[in-house]
């Protein structure tokens, strides 16, 4: 199994020393984008990512020496990213073509300084020691909070910066064996995401979020208002910016912790987990800022890997099975259903059902019918 380790890189004077690079790294990527849709304009083809690298070497040389400086495997990277989106955008073009697919993938754009935000290390640039790494393109030894061991082999290092102005290392770890089995308690169990209630499972429990986001929304407000009132990319522009995003960050962690929670605490609890999919573009589409803020897709993420840690099971019913409108004891299909309706009896068999809890038992059965 492969796994990322995060960590952040302790505050240091010469951490400014890392974001100058990360800028080197962006105006390579600007000079490889330019370069390409110039050469598209002229010969319609894309240059490859052998020429493009070849380029790139040429120009260590002659008009560009302080780039010999940058590790080469780094540089190789960005050509690689380029080379990646324009692929995506191409087969994208293709599919929707052919009717395959009618989402659409924008073509590959220049990015501003301030989102190129990351480099990858693979073998090479590097040297490590237990909590402490040496970037040799700049010779420098940066300290980071081991807060738990690495396990596996370390395949690339990756080092970001965040908008709050802190740095962060990431190592993708292959070959990771960290299951930790849970003991098996014989429940099964069918969960139905809502707005109101951000689970209902089928045994009537139902679990609400506490939408982190909305407690902060006058917090940010006031932000926003501060950073508005600013010159634009003055000092204190920059200054109410970084608290901005501190308090976006602090929001994200807050979801992330309660969920990672309730993960845990649904793989202890059950040994099959059934769930819905659900259409998240066409909700936010409709509902906007709750949808964010629920983060429904986040938190499967998080259960996948939960119940492939702890041996559990994880089954997602399609995305059209009718769950809400069918009645869960007969299989009368009450047509006359609105949103509105949270109670209904069923006219077939006369049961009465809580929508939530009715559309929940249906997810079960059509989980484990699969």
């Amino acid at each position: 199994m492969r796994k990322t380790y995060k960590y952040k890189i302790q505050s240091q004077k010469n951490t400014i020393k890392l974001g100058n690079t990360l800028d080197d790294m962006h105006a390579i990527h600007v000079h490889i984008m330019r370069l390409q849709r110039r050469y598209y304009r002229r010969y319609e083809k894309n240059i490859s990512a052998y020429c493009m690298n070849a380029h790139v070497a040429k120009l260590k040389k002659r008009t560009k020496p302080h780039w010999r400086a940058l590790p080469s495997q780094v540089i190789q990277d960005v050509v690689l990213r380029m080379g990646k989106a324009y692929d995506a955008f191409f087969r994208n073009m293709e599919a929707r073509k052919v009717g395959k697919m009618t989402e659409k993938v924008g073509k590959p754009h220049i990015k501003p300084q301030y989102k190129y935000d990351s480099m990858i290390f693979t073998q090479a640039g590097y040297e490590l020691q237990d909590n402490r790494i040496r970037i040799n393109c700049i010779d420098t030894w940066f300290s980071f909070h081991k807060h738990c061991e690495i396990i596996g082999d370390i395949k690339t290092i990756t080092i970001k910066r965040d908008l709050c102005g802190d740095y962060w290392i990431c190592f993708s770890c292959d070959d990771v064996d960290d299951t930790e089995v849970k003991t098996k308690t014989g429940k099964r169990a069918g969960f139905d995401f809502g707005l109101k209630t951000f689970l209902t499972s089928s045994d009537g429990e139902k679990i609400h979020s506490p939408q982190y986001l909305e407690q902060s929304l006058n917090k940010l407000k006031s932000l926003h208002k501060s950073v508005s009132r600013k010159v634009y990319k003055s000092g204190n522009w920059y200054r109410c910016k970084r608290a901005l995003s501190r308090q976006y960050r602090r929001v994200a962690r807050q979801r992330l912790d309660w969920q990672w929670k309730l993960a845990d605490m649904l793989c202890s609890t059950y040994d099959t987990i059934v769930m819905e999919t659900l259409n998240i573009d066409g909700m936010k589409r409709l509902w906007g800022r709750k949808i964010s803020d629920l983060a429904c897709y986040q938190f499967i993420q998080l259960l996948e890997q939960k119940c492939a840690k702890h041996g559990k099971q994880l089954i997602q019913i399609g995305q059209w099975t009718p769950t809400t409108k069918p009645c869960s004891s007969c299989g009368y299909q009450n047509k006359n259903l609105t949103l509105e309706d949270r109670q209904w009896t069923c006219p077939a068999c006369g049961t009465t059902h809580d929508r939530d809890i009715n559309a929940a038992i249906n997810i079960k059965q059509a989980g484990l019918a699969a």
